[in-house]
């Protein structure tokens, strides 16, 4: 992100207001854009060029070029490492990373190969999503990666094999709500090894904190970009971690469940139709265009649940960090995505 390029003086954070909900949605929109996965590597330099120019004063002011070049830059770039993020695990190609792998997964009537194979997929895409984006103040050992990845290969299958054999012995339950049911098997292990998932990944973050910064005022900012300082960490929090690990656990749980949960759904009705039973070479494409619509419109609202530059009260971390706020006694941290 542009906070990982050379310059004293900070950008705007959004052009809309993160601290609204629907502010952060248009913000979130706007770094999950696929069409930032087309900008060349030329593109993106000259990107990083204006944004460094305006940073270090030579461009007075925002303009309309510079937007769209923080754009490319939050797009691309890790914020703490300021290296791009490989291109199918960013943010804005999240859809189309996980359009295939989620299509596999809410495939009718899977073999119990076909539902582990797909589960297999769907954590190996988790895994380099969460590695790939996670705060990187805290490296990530490969002996934790490795481990993280198996342990939530395991909850997935075993979360989906189980609840495949429990569905069909509830013969209280009527056809059609076994079907319904047996429908939402992917949601319940993808939710749960996915909140999962980002706890094993960044579990090394929890237990050793990650970086906080004292939160500034406009005119503090402007001082100090003034003077040419850069906004030095106060240390690392555990607490600022927990939270940051945890919220972004939460969001991943918001995303899948309207994926996981609407094209299924949709897809028994739709396969009740006339149409579909005419048709049934249909219900690939139709499953395919429920997914990419539906994730299309989620992610945004997921990743705006929470702000990804995070402030709290500094008392509300460890005691060493008391009295060491800033503006109104407050702390910010990257919470990672």
């Amino acid at each position: 992100m542009s906070a990982s390029l050379a310059g004293s003086r900070d950008l705007p954070a959004s052009r809309y207001d993160l601290s609204t909900y629907w502010g952060r949605v248009k913000h979130s929109a706007d770094i999950s854009d696929p069409r930032t996965l087309l900008t060349s590597s030329t593109g993106l330099e000259h990107a990083k060029s204006l944004i460094t120019q305006y940073k270090q004063g030579s461009i007075p002011s925002m303009t309309p070029e510079l937007w769209t070049a923080k754009k490319i830059v939050d797009s691309t770039l890790h914020p703490d490492t300021g290296e791009p993020v490989l291109l199918p695990f960013r943010m804005s190609c999240f859809v189309l990373s996980n359009l295939i792998v989620t299509g596999g997964m809410l495939t009718p009537n899977l073999s119990t190969t076909g539902t582990v194979a797909w589960q297999v997929a769907n954590q190996s895409l988790n895994v380099a999503i969460n590695f790939s984006n996670a705060n990187k103040s805290t490296p990530l050992s490969t002996s934790t990666i490795v481990q993280s990845y198996f342990l939530a290969v395991g909850a997935s299958c075993g979360v989906a094999v189980g609840l495949n054999s429990l569905v069909p012995r509830l013969k209280r339950l009527s056809p059609a709500t076994r079907t319904t049911l047996g429908r939402l098997v992917p949601f319940a292990a993808v939710a749960s090894a996915g909140a999962l998932n980002v706890f094993l990944m960044r579990g090394e973050e929890i237990r050793q904190g990650i970086n906080i910064y004292p939160a500034e005022s406009d005119a503090q900012r402007k001082k100090r970009e003034d003077a040419s300082q850069t906004l030095e960490p106060l240390g690392k929090s555990k607490k600022a971690a927990t939270l940051a690990v945890g919220e972004t656990a939460i969001s991943r749980v918001l995303n899948a469940t309207p994926i996981m949960v609407l094209p299924p759904l949709i897809l028994v009705r739709l396969q009740q139709t006339e149409w579909l039973k005419r048709s049934p070479r249909l219900v690939l494409p139709v499953n395919l265009g429920l997914i990419f619509t539906t994730s299309v419109l989620a992610l945004p609202l997921a990743l705006a649940a929470f702000p990804q530059r995070q402030a709290v009260s500094a008392r509300s971390l460890e005691q060493e960090f008391w009295g060491m706020g800033g503006e109104d006694g407050k702390v910010e941290f990257n919470r990672g995505i």
